[in-house]
């Protein structure tokens, strides 16, 4: 049984021991501590010729994806799709993404752009893909989430890097050089891609035609009519002028027209891209004025109906540190999930019906300029920093009352747009939503996975990683989205956890049952899966634990108030579940190549009811390895029968010599004898018993006599 756990060292030289694609026993705590000259003597050893190039940022080093994608994708402008041809003749395009195996970082919690490669060496070649969450300049709260700028975060510098590298004295050039670092280590790598902004973004200062406003005295709502940008552009334009002594153009119209570049108006509005202080402090300035003068950007909304904004009279205002009051706003005929994120604004890209009087969007007329603005800038960033993905941030919004239409256009949905505007460049470049496949209706108008397709999304999220294993509803639901994966165009995740449920209120979902999940994500070969940083030593929390110990809190930085974070992110200390998935990992080095991308054939799919919690399946094609999960966690299990596996047309020729299966893994180190050999008597083959929660792989025997 290959069950060996790889020698303990604190730092194995990857370079000198090629018996694993990660460094055993690394754990990510430990590794982001490790010595820059360390590293960096590593990755020149790892990366070989390629080595210089990857720390040199204005070179590129190919995605490792780039090579399996042969075809360009050619647009249908009838349908606004991209063809990406036939896969068997090697028009992939974005398909590899439904069977990647991802690995979400919160760069906050780990510091800089530096220590996402210091990480990824903790990262078996199963988990091929690295998530890069949001990247911008923050806003309000300091939350990733709400984007201020195009620019880099600067928080994500490493001054490690900066002094073993003196050449690399920007956190552009350090993100340009880990993401070649990455591609050089085999790992594709994604950018989060964001359908809205901070309330008072740069983006919203220099284009306010991009963004819905409106105007507020006290707790009324006066104004929110369609061209209510043109009053704020008014405003703006004439608080620089008398400002500033740049040259400006003559009006409003051709200040904020596309023939004045933005580079130039931000220049003028904000300052240089370096000077973060006076940026920072021009910004505020404005944000003043128009505060004065009662204007502020309609903030996003989450779930039906979307539209119908009014101030809570209920609530009380927030004042900030300049004295500002700010109202809460709210939905008026809300439903369950209806939510307002004040804080935010999203890109303004239809015009709407009857000068907004009543909220309603006209979706037959889209301000095709916006979609291009929002699309180019994401195209730029991939052209500058060669990302292989993107994760659509609230992809779930479906605003048609109406549901998803029957017929797909240009204008559907922006990230598919920016998708399909990037694909025109890199053949393979790929979406990943995140949708959580709710019930039609409920988090966005029609149906989800209807949607999703329609937007043209290779693979989402789910959310698996909201429900504790083995329960009624995770049983339903992993079902459901195999169905899912089977008949439709879009694949779900099988979701260990992310970085917005590693938070006090999900604690439930991960007392146990973390192996099992960690195991079936690496080999269930046709479906996506994907793990948020943390999860590999995440402690149990039965009571919260201090919120230092959440990464979701590390989203946005918060001072005080129950959300509130003091100090860096505290690593978990569970040696137990480490130690375990370090295990599962060296085994997936083990027979990784051998099942890459094999279709699953179920011999025991999840059983929708949640009564039968055994799990099993094996390679459709090639039977190699039989898979077996007890997804009861609390219980164990006695005499499990396999049905027969399926060889197809080789079925009659080779049936007897296939007639044992030899146990190769487990996730428990002491399994009983009876359990090392399982036979096949004609009508199944019987496993005497399981443990609670384990996983188990079975070499399918060329020889009935295998022992």
């Amino acid at each position: 049984m290959k069950n060996e756990t790889p020698m303990k060292t604190p730092f194995v030289d990857l370079s000198q021991n090629h018996s694993f694609s990660f460094m055993p026993h690394l754990k990510p705590s430990d590794a982001v501590n490790m010595p820059a000259q360390q590293l960096i003597h590593f990755l020149e050893k790892k990366l070989g010729a390629q080595f210089y190039d990857a720390f040199n940022p204005l070179k590129t080093i190919e995605s490792p994806l780039k090579s399996k994608n042969t075809v360009t994708p050619q647009r249908d402008e009838a349908k606004g799709i991209m063809d990406e041809g036939n896969p068997a003749k090697g028009g992939k395009g974005g398909t590899w993404l439904k069977t990647a195996n991802m690995v979400g970082i919160n760069v906050r919690t780990i510091g800089s752009f530096w220590h996402v490669i210091k990480y990824s060496l903790t990262l078996p070649e199963a988990q091929n893909v690295v998530h890069l969450l949001p990247i911008w300049e923050p806003g309000v709260v300091a939350s990733l989430y709400g984007m201020s700028s195009w620019q880099i975060n600067p928080e994500f510098m490493s001054v490690e890097l900066q002094r073993a590298m003196p050449h690399l004295d920007t956190v552009e050039k350090q993100l340009k050089v880990v993401i070649n670092i990455l591609h050089g280590l085999g790992k594709a790598v994604g950018m989060d891609v964001i359908p809205h902004t901070d309330r008072f973004s740069e983006q919203a200062l220099a284009n306010p035609q991009c963004f819905e406003w409106l105007q507020r005295i006290g707790y009324q709502i006066v104004r929110h009519d369609n061209n209510l940008h043109e009053s704020v552009q008014e405003l703006i334009f004439n608080f620089v002028k008398n400002k500033n002594t740049a040259t400006l153009p003559p009006t409003k119209e051709q200040f904020f027209s596309a023939d004045f570049s933005e580079k130039d108006r931000i220049r003028i509005l904000f300052g240089e891209q370096y000077d973060y202080a006076r940026r920072l402090e021009n910004r505020a300035e404005l944000i003043q004025m128009l505060y004065d003068n009662h204007f502020e950007t309609v903030p996003a909304t989450m779930a039906p109906p979307y539209r119908g904004l009014i101030i809570d009279p209920n609530s009380k205002p927030t004042v900030d540190d300049k004295g500002r009051e700010w109202v809460e706003f709210s939905i008026a005929q809300p439903r369950t999930f209806s939510r307002v994120f004040g804080p935010l604004t999203r890109y303004k890209l239809f015009e709407n019906k009857n000068n907004n009087a009543d909220w309603d969007i006209d979706f037959e007329k889209p301000i095709v300029e916006n979609w291009d603005y929002v699309a180019d800038h994401y195209a730029a960033i991939q052209r500058e920093y060669n990302f292989d993905f993107m994760r659509g941030d609230m992809a779930h919004v479906q605003m048609r009352p109406d549901g998803v239409p029957s017929e797909r256009s240009v204008f559907y949905d922006v990230m598919g747009y920016i998708k399909n505007r990037i694909a025109q460049e890199v053949p393979y470049f790929a979406s990943f939503a995140e949708t959580f496949l709710s019930p039609a209706d409920e988090i966005a108008y029609g149906d989800e996975v209807d949607h999703l397709e329609m937007a043209e999304a290779e693979a989402t999220l789910g959310d698996l990683q909201s429900m504790v294993v083995g329960s009624k509803q995770f049983m339903e639901e992993f079902r459901r989205y195999l169905d899912i994966l089977h008949t439709r165009q879009v694949s779900p995740c099988f979701t260990m956890m992310t970085g917005d449920k590693d938070d006090p209120r999900f604690d439930e979902f991960y007392l146990k049952g973390n192996e099992a999940r960690f195991f079936m994500g690496l080999f269930m070969t046709d479906m996506p899966s994907y793990m948020g940083l943390g999860f590999e030593q995440r402690d149990p929390h039965p009571t919260p634990a201090p919120n230092e110990h959440y990464t979701k809190l590390y989203v946005f930085r918060i001072e005080n108030g129950p959300k509130a974070t003091h100090g860096a992110y505290v690593w978990g200390s569970n040696d137990a579940l480490f130690e375990n998935l370090n295990r599962i990992k060296a085994y997936s080095d083990s027979i990784f190549k051998n099942i890459q991308h094999a279709d699953c054939q179920w011999l025991i799919p999840p059983d929708a009811t949640g009564n039968k919690k055994i799990v099993a399946w094996t390679q459709r094609d090639k039977p190699q390895y039989v898979f077996v999960v007890n997804l009861d966690i609390d219980k164990d299990v006695k005499n499990i029968k396999l049905p027969a596996l399926n060889f197809g047309k080789e079925a009659p020729q080779y049936f007897e010599h296939f007639g044992t299966l030899s146990l190769d893994f487990s996730t428990e180190e002491n399994i009983e004898t009876q359990n090392n050999l399982v036979v096949f008597n004609g009508i199944h083959y019987t496993v005497a018993s399981m443990k609670a929660g384990e996983g188990r792989a079975y070499v399918v025997a060329a020889d009935s006599s295998a022992e």
